[in-house]
């Protein structure tokens, strides 16, 4: 079987002769690369080159994300610019104005100002989502579709689901979590005009040839407790994962935090499973709790922690939890790191699991 076969086998629980592995080495790969630092084996090498010579899949958001347009209304205009070292955008309507302001760097990017900080800017926010559209570039899909062949079942990640957004993208956990005790009404008009407008984005995705569908939603425990999930995310996921269960999608969530105290929750959700859950030492979880919580019904994306890719990290660790993981999640199983290998991992590490992971063919 293909890597693509596989996958689509792996979500449709149909038999396979083996697992997937999906190290997700882009930020390695990109970060390396602009810095000049790729090891001699890969300096000339494209991002695909190097999957292939590590004979490994791909996780294929990058080639795919894109194919989701978002149309904003002609009434709001949006305007990206750098100013004192500070990437700034601006979106402008008939209701008043909000920034992000970012600060970026080689390795990463900090939101230094979120959009929302008062009442104005959540109706400023809201007029944007209502005015927001989508569509579908199937040119683009049939182009990169193309390009990565069997490499990969094509998937896309989608926006962050309502609460998610407000920590991460529009007020800030900080912010979210005063607003939430000060001034609920206006969270929840926010999460309403999130959910109604994403309601439009997942009648497009339905209507798609994607046929797998990520829930980008990096979910954590510490700013998400139980009981704000119960009521902001868990209808919403349920909803969700009905609708594109209909339409003949699979779906699964990015839980890449500390997730205790949600992991009971993942038979509830409606998902088909549960990528980058990462256990201990990195995560707050065991390998065995990640079992029980998605039992012999749900999929794991991912499952090694990032840390064994270190190259200071004794490479037996590496070795056992390869082992464990496959052996305990298999058939039932995208391997891959957990969430995702850092600019200084050992590349070899990648290539050793590839291998390991030969052993279980049938």
């Amino acid at each position: 079987m293909t890597f693509r076969e596989r996958t689509l086998a792996i979500f449709a629980h149909q038999p396979v002769d083996n697992i997937v592995y999906q190290p997700r080495i882009e930020h390695w790969y990109n970060v390396n690369k602009n810095q000049g630092t790729l090891p001699e084996r890969y300096k000339d090498m494209s991002l695909l080159d190097v999957y292939d010579d590590l004979d490994c899949s791909i996780r294929s958001y990058p080639w795919f994300n894109g194919c989701l347009r978002v149309h904003e209304d002609p009434k709001v205009k949006v305007e990206s610019f750098e100013q004192n070292g500070i990437h700034i955008t601006r979106w402008t309507t008939p209701v008043g104005a909000v920034e992000t302001h970012t600060t970026r760097t080689a390795l990463a990017s900090h939101i230094e100002k979120f959009p929302v900080e008062n009442r104005d800017d959540a109706e400023v926010v809201e007029y944007i989502l209502r005015g927001r559209t989508y569509s579908f570039d199937y040119e683009m899909y049939r182009q990169n579709d193309a390009l990565i062949g069997d490499r990969a079942a094509p998937m896309v990640f989608i926006p962050r689901v309502n609460l998610q957004r407000l920590f991460i993208e529009y007020m800030g956990f900080e912010g979210t979590l005063y607003a939430l005790h000060d001034d609920k009404p206006m969270v929840d008009k926010l999460v309403k005009a999130i959910d109604e407008s994403d309601e439009l984005l997942i009648d497009v995705m339905c209507e798609s040839p994607v046929p797998i569908i990520n829930y980008g939603d990096n979910v954590d425990h510490h700013f998400l407790r139980p009981e704000v999930f119960e009521e902001y995310i868990l209808p919403v996921y349920q909803h969700r994962s009905q609708k594109f269960h209909a339409a003949g999608k699979y779906v699964h969530a990015h839980w890449d935090g500390s997730i205790k105290n949600l992991l009971p929750y993942a038979q509830r959700t409606g998902l088909d499973g549960i990528e980058a859950l990462t256990p201990i030492p990195q995560g707050d979880i065991t390998i065995e709790e990640m079992k029980e919580a998605l039992g012999d019904n749900m999929i794991l994306l991912d499952g090694i922690p990032m840390t064994c890719f270190l190259p200071h990290e004794p490479l037996d660790e590496l070795v056992e939890t390869t082992h464990k993981i496959i052996e305990l999640f298999s058939p039932n199983l995208i391997l891959g790191v957990s969430d995702e290998p850092s600019p200084v991992c050992d590349i070899e590490r990648v290539r050793l699991v590839a291998e390991i992971v030969k052993e279980y063919e049938s």
